[in-house]
């Protein structure tokens, strides 16, 4: 695979020449969600119109901001230190009973790191009940995108089938169909398009030279869905970009190795963003802050609010992403009660440093 150069290993001129490695994960917008689910049920592929840009004001905005050398060299910063290191002392707890109390068999579905999670939580109840856990059943659970109940610019057919694969997999018992698509994005609950991170990245001050890797398995529409985004970031890259053809099948047909390539492309980028949160968002976030390394997490309450004024300038957009992101670009957040510890690694997984 071709080689990304770390940005830290460039000097001051080149990280702003090259304006450094950002990664992206976009949510999955499957084809799936457009074959028959049944032989009665006929596809909505071919009827599905590729979606036109729904921000054009914003959008002419972004193609022709200005940028100085100030905001790329803060921007491309690494974080500084937050007093808190990992944590690499290895705990004796109490030595392991002679005899089983019985035996746990769990079963795992969603990714690869819903299942990763799922595991570590269940090697942790067995060892509380005693007793001995059976190698995990792993299962593939139905596409996620029909769950959010947004609204993503594909038209009519997107919209039927959307709501179809809803009644099919979940009976219809999805909290967020109830809302209306403003409602949900005000609500901070739409996974962002790929439009609306290339606006969101503009505002924040990177540059149409930024090496954006896509890390998302595959994105529905393809060209088309990613096009304002390529438009505002031409150089994209993807693991079919990279890999050679002998890399790629390798991991073809393979979700997990696929996931697991994104993961650590993710790990290695300068400074990581997520355009939905979910599991993997969630485990990135957890294992870059372990490791302070620069993570931007999108206000997606802020950015629902904004994206539906269309009223709203390229000077008042970016003014308010930025100020909305200030405290949201890796700063350490210690877990409280009832959050997870895969998300907020400290303070259970990290030291305070000398």
């Amino acid at each position: 695979m071709k080689q990304l150069q770390p940005l830290h290993s460039l000097n001051q001129t080149q990280r702003i020449a090259l304006a450094g490695v950002l990664a992206l994960l976009l949510p999955i917008f499957s084809p799936n969600l457009f074959r028959p689910l049944g032989r009665a049920s006929p596809s909505l592929f071919s009827e599905w119109n590729a979606p036109r840009p729904r921000h054009l004001r914003l959008l002419e905005g972004a193609l022709h901001r200005q940028i100085s050398i100030r905001q790329q060299v803060e921007l491309w910063s690494p974080l500084p230190d937050q007093s808190w290191k990992p944590c690499t002392q290895s705990f004796t707890g109490s030595p392991l009973p002679e005899k089983s109390q019985g035996f746990l068999q769990v079963f795992l579905d969603g990714g690869l790191n819903q299942q990763r999670m799922g595991i570590c939580d269940a090697v942790a109840v067995a060892k509380i009940l005693n007793v001995t856990l059976v190698i995990p059943r792993l299962e593939v659970n139905p596409d996620m995108a029909a769950h959010s109940g947004c609204d993503f610019g594909g038209g009519k057919a997107e919209k039927l089938a959307l709501a179809k694969y809803r009644q099919v997999i979940w009976q219809g018992r999805v909290l967020n169909s109830q809302f209306t698509d403003e409602e949900l994005r005000n609500k901070g609950r739409c996974p962002l398009t790929p439009e609306e991170i290339g606006l969101l990245l503009s505002a924040l001050g990177f540059t149409n030279n930024t090496r954006l890797y896509l890390a998302s398995h595959q994105v529905y529409g393809g060209e088309a869905r990613i096009s304002t985004l390529r438009k505002l970031f031409p150089v994209l890259e993807n693991k079919k970009s990279l890999a050679s053809a002998e890399e790629l099948a390798e991991v073809e047909g393979k979700a997990s190795l696929m996931a697991a390539v994104d993961y650590y492309v993710s790990m290695k980028s300068d400074i990581f963003i997520s355009a939905s949160p979910g599991n993997m968002h969630n485990a990135l976030l957890a294992h870059r802050a372990y490791l302070n390394l620069k993570t931007i997490n999108p206000n997606m309450i802020l950015l629902g609010q904004v994206l539906v004024n269309k009223s709203l300038g390229w000077s008042e957009f970016e003014g308010a992403v930025v100020n909305g992101h200030k405290n949201r670009q890796g700063q350490l957040r210690l877990r409280k009660q009832k959050q997870s510890i895969y998300t907020y690694p400290a303070p259970d997984c990290m030291c305070k440093a000398a």
